[in-house]
């Protein structure tokens, strides 16, 4: 008898998503579509486009490992060049017609051996398999400040960007000194004619460059792809040597602490450090990469207000003081839910939720998988290394390890598998043990934690990440073969 490969769902069109598509293709696997809710592909590279954006991770470890793109035109690539890149590779491997866009899975539910699958339109169709690659950056983390909805300027979240909004001579303000927020300081500083950051919490800011690549430097990558290989080596062990220092104490958590500090040490008026200098050890919340912070900070035309904000009135924000910041823009740059995965409504064959298995806390089986969920797996799920390295790097690893659970469905040796309860147990025992030696739980209140306080980071080594993922241990699985 022929076997046809399994059926497979994903869920998102963006970094992940595609990556999942590719993999399958790969495999010979042509029965797969992937569900995007947005009428385009690109995840979170689509959803922002505020000025400044760029990745903290090295274009040449964020890109996939077997499409290495010579023509990035700097260390840390602008946004909008890396949601081209994902299209060009959407392109070349010819992802398109397994593509559905707009469309939201609203309800996913297996029974009869197989998962069936509903839309927002009210469609429904079915699969063997289903892949979550929703991310954790989706879904806006809007503030709760009174009086918001009584601004009579432009208003909008960092990840919905009004681009019809003029900008020059403006008065802007920014609330939010994350990844975002510092990101946009610098341009909009260059356009406005006053602009306010508004900080609840200091960030420690690490001091890394953005060098552009000349385009005799391209050519050269073009011409001798090696330099691009020794580029990526380079990257991926600079950020494992990082990784070590966020889950382990010792000389190389201390260095970085050094360089963080010394940073900061930059600032010459005493007062504006002061209200910059972090209470917390650098990595317990994500480091932030960037040199012109804080000279931007230091301009004119810029103020870093520190007094809470007390509400939102017609002409701008009122701090706690009693100052009325008059403004004509305001930018709320507050991030997201990192803990929304977006796959609530998936509901196993004894009829619970995720939501209702999850109720007392996330729990997930090597960050890929759950018990109670036979043939479902995540890309970035819950424990993944988002703290330690490139995130293209961890989705590679992940798909590679749920592509050979499908192998074994393809092969017949499984029809269901899901991780057991007891190795699932076991590997959260584990991982809070291994907690305890992170800089994630030195003291600050991070994207990381969840309601119990808990990082949803994965504690130990990259390399460890890379071992203990390189295969399923099917003694860790609950397998149904007929």
């Amino acid at each position: 008898m022929v076997r046809r490969p399994p059926k497979v769902a994903i869920i998102g069109a963006g970094m992940s998503g595609l990556l999942m598509g590719i993999r399958l293709k790969r495999a010979g696997n042509e029965r797969f579509r992937i569900y995007e809710k947005a009428p385009s592909l690109g995840g979170t590279w689509r959803e922002n486009s505020y000025p400044g954006l760029t990745c903290d991770v090295p274009s040449h470890f964020y890109s996939y490992s077997f499409e290495p793109n010579p023509d990035w035109s700097r260390r840390f690539s602008p946004g909008p060049e890396i949601l081209r890149y994902f299209e060009r590779v959407a392109r070349k491997y010819d992802l398109a017609p397994h593509i559905q866009y707009g469309t939201r899975i609203t309800d996913a539910q297996h029974r009869d051996g197989r998962w069936h699958l509903q839309t927002d339109d009210g469609a429904s169709f079915d699969a063997d398999v289903v892949v979550s690659a929703t991310g954790a950056l989706h879904q806006w983390r809007m503030p709760e400040i009174d009086g918001l909805d009584e601004f009579e300027g432009a208003k909008f979240h960092s990840a919905a960007w009004d681009h019809s909004i003029p900008l020059e001579g403006r008065r802007i303000g920014v609330v939010g000194n994350g990844s975002s927020g510092v990101q946009m300081m610098s341009p909009l500083s260059k356009v406005a004619s006053h602009l306010t950051l508004f900080q609840r919490t200091p960030q420690w800011i690490a001091p890394v460059g953005n060098r552009s690549y000349s385009e005799a430097q391209r050519m050269r990558v073009r011409r001798f792809p090696v330099i691009q290989r020794i580029a990526r080596v380079y990257y991926k062990w600079m950020f494992e040597t990082f990784s070590a220092a966020v889950v382990e104490p010792g000389k190389r958590r201390q260095s970085m602490a050094n360089s963080c500090r010394k940073h900061l040490a930059t600032v010459q008026d005493p007062e504006l450090r002061r209200k910059l200098t972090p209470d917390y050890e650098p990595g317990c919340k994500r480091l932030i990469m960037s040199r012109n912070f804080y000279p931007t900070l230091q301009k004119e035309n810029v103020d870093l207000v520190t007094e809470g904000i007390d509400h939102v009135e017609a002409r701008g924000v009122v701090t706690r003081d009693g100052t009325l910041h008059e403004l004509d823009v305001l930018v709320l740059a507050t991030g997201f839910d990192t803990h929304a995965w977006g796959i609530e409504n998936i509901v196993g064959p004894d009829g619970r939720s995720v939501k209702e298995v999850w109720a007392d806390g996330t729990r997930a089986y090597r960050s890929v998988a759950i018990p109670g969920f036979p043939n479902f797996f995540m890309l970035v799920g819950p424990n993944s290394p988002i703290g330690n390295i490139s995130l293209i790097d961890v989705s590679e690893v992940q798909a590679d390890f749920i592509m050979k659970c499908i192998g074994l469905i393809e092969k017949g040796k499984v029809k269901e598998m899901a991780p057991s309860g007891e190795a699932t147990a076991a590997f959260h025992a584990a991982l809070l043990e291994a907690m305890k030696d992170t800089v994630w739980v030195t003291g600050c209140n991070s994207w990381y934690l969840d309601d119990q306080g808990i990082p949803n980071t994965w504690p130990w080594s990259a390399g460890k990440f890379h071992t203990d993922m390189r295969r399923p241990n099917l003694d860790d699985f609950v397998l149904r073969t007929a």
